[in-house]
C-alpha cells in the first residue's frame, strides 16, 4: 500500500484522519483538568503531548485550531494560566475517552464521567483523583502552527506520582500502574515495558554486525 500526498486529499475525511493519526505510533493518553475564572471544570482527553526539557522543566501540548469558538480547555489554561496533565490508565479508558464530547461549558465531565476531582496545595485547576501520575502546569507561550493548531508550552510546577512507580535513576515505570497510549483517535494499548539501556555513548556502541 503506497500513499501519496494527493492520495490523502482524496480521501475520505474520517478515513484521512485516522490513518494520519495512527501513522506515527502510539501516543501518550493524558486528561487535561481545567478551571475557568468563574470555577467551572472541563476535563478533556489529549494524545499530543510532548516532553520539551528538563531544565527547566517544561512540557509541550499542541491544541487544534480556536476557531471560529475558542475551546473550553484553550480559554480556561490561557485566562488563568494554569492546568493539569493526569495520565490514563487501564482503569478508566472509557470515561477517559468520552471526555472527547463536546459539552455545554456548564456541563462538567468530571461529573458526567464519574471521575472525581482532587485539589492538591492551592493549585488553581483540579486533577483527577484515580490518575497514577498527575502533574500541574503554570501557562508558558503560545506558538501558532502552519495548520492553525497551537503549540502550548507549559513549565512543570508540580508532581504528584507514588514513589513505588519511580526508579533510583528517576525513571518512571508505566506498567507498574497500567499507564495506556493511544493510536489514532479512538484505539487504546496497554503498555509493557521491553528492555531497558545504558545512556548510549559513541565509544559504547555494540557491534550490531557481529
Amino acid at each position: 500500500m503506497k500513499i501519496k500526498g494527493s492520495d490523502l486529499d482524496k480521501m475520505e475525511r474520517r478515513y484521512r484522519a485516522n490513518l494520519v493519526n495512527s501513522i506515527t505510533g502510539v501516543k501518550p493518553a493524558n486528561l487535561i483538568g481545567t478551571r475557568s475564572p468563574k470555577g467551572e471544570d472541563n476535563l478533556a482527553i489529549f494524545s499530543s503531548i510532548v516532553h520539551l526539557g528538563s531544565d527547566p522543566a517544561q512540557i509541550g501540548m499542541i491544541t487544534r485550531p480556536q476557531k471560529p469558538h475558542l475551546k473550553d480547555t484553550y480559554y480556561n489554561l490561557t485566562k488563568t494560566g494554569y492546568y493539569t496533565i493526569n495520565q490514563i490508565s487501564s482503569t478508566f479508558i472509557k470515561q477517559a475517552h468520552y471526555t472527547s464530547a463536546k459539552l455545554d461549558r456548564k456541563d462538567s465531565e468530571f461529573d458526567l464521567m464519574n471521575l472525581e476531582r482532587q485539589f492538591l496545595d492551592d493549585f488553581h485547576a483540579p486533577f483527577v483523583l484515580v490518575s497514577p501520575v498527575k502533574i500541574g502546569m503554570n501557562f508558558l507561550k503560545e506558538l501558532e502552527l502552519p495548520n492553525g493548531c497551537s503549540l502550548i508550552i507549559g513549565e512543570v510546577c508540580l508532581i504528584q506520582i507514588n514513589e513505588e512507580y519511580v526508579s533510583e535513576e528517576g525513571h518512571i515505570d508505566l506498567a507498574a500502574y497500567d499507564g495506556v497510549g493511544i493510536s489514532g483517535l479512538n484505539s487504546y494499548y496497554a503498555l509493557e515495558k521491553l528492555a531497558s539501556f545504558p545512556y548510549a555513548k559513541a565509544d559504547q556502541i555494540p557491534d550490531f554486525n557481529a
